[in-house]
């Protein structure tokens, strides 16, 4: 789910959220400790949150390592008794592993490199079992720069919108993901979606399809995404990424006896349907050129 307005007051230093994306039916997200399907599982190792650089902090009391310090989502004008309100938010957008050092995201996320040098691709965001949120980071591992934006889209026109990002050294223990290189997914296809929704910690959600496939550039789908996710993978069911969620419906309502937002509900593929960049418009990805 997706409002422009209110993500945008929630991160203003980043336009990531002007991109607005909703709950389809049943609520399918999951933290990453729930998930039970190993495809799904293994794909959340690869994707990252842009965190802006203010809010990881270097620990007190362990050398070398970092925490991420931000407040809850319940804090940021989100009803306390919504689905993971009293979880941190922290990133302004998601990205994924293609390759030992290349990160793709969506084109509205990295403006250009001096703006993405503002933030850190964080790896491993993502609560445990117990619901920890002392989110350590140790020795830097999980945590990277831009170095170079290898190629860019953000077109008006035809609504392209991806970046493909050289970090600044090679990630380690995570795989790069498998992508589609040619042709298009069918109608239909079975898909799901990993990333940061309204910047909370990773969450991973299915039971979702194709449901408009007719353009070249992008498909909608019914995918539970909120801003955040923009620039999450969309996987098919064999764990393949078909493509960059950047755009959909709005993401949260405002409920006037609560004097909160609540998550936007879509019965029955009601509204407009989240879009989706397919992953071979980039084509130094395509054409192996980087």
């Amino acid at each position: 789910m997706k409002n422009g307005i209110f993500l945008c007051l929630l991160f203003m230093s980043v336009q990531s959220f002007a991109f607005d994306k909703v709950i389809y039916g049943e609520d399918d997200r999951l933290d990453l400790f729930e998930v039970e399907n190993d495809i799904q599982y293994q794909a959340a190792l690869s994707t990252a949150a842009m965190v802006p650089n203010y809010v990881i902090k270097e620990s007190g009391d362990r050398n070398g390592e970092f925490e991420i310090k931000s407040s809850p989502l319940s804090k940021r004008g989100i009803c306390e008794d919504q689905k993971f309100a009293q979880q941190i938010t922290a990133a302004n957008c998601t990205g994924f592993l293609v390759g030992p050092k290349l990160l793709v995201t969506a084109g509205h996320c990295v403006q250009n490199l001096s703006s993405c040098k503002n933030y850190k691709w964080v790896f491993g965001f993502s609560l445990d079992e117990s619901g920890d949120q002392n989110y350590t980071l140790s020795n830097k591992d999980n945590i990277y720069s831009c170095e170079k934006i290898i190629e860019r889209s953000l077109d008006r026109e035809t609504m392209d919108d991806y970046a493909l990002v050289e970090l600044d050294r090679e990630v380690v223990n995570r795989e790069p993901l498998r992508f589609r290189t040619e042709g298009m997914a069918a109608d239909n296809t079975s898909i799901f979606i990993v990333g940061h929704p309204t910047g909370l910690p990773t969450k991973i959600a299915g039971g979702a399809h194709i449901r408009k496939n007719d353009n070249t550039v992008f498909f909608q789908a019914n995918l539970d995404s909120f801003g955040g996710n923009s620039g999450s993978p969309v996987f098919n069911e064999e764990g393949v990424v078909e493509g960059i969620l950047v755009r959909g419906e709005q993401d949260y309502v405002f409920d006037r006896e609560k004097n909160c937002r609540v998550v936007k509900e879509c019965e029955n593929d009601a509204c407009r349907g989240e879009d989706v960049t397919r992953i071979t418009n980039i084509k130094a990805l395509v054409n192996s050129i980087f």
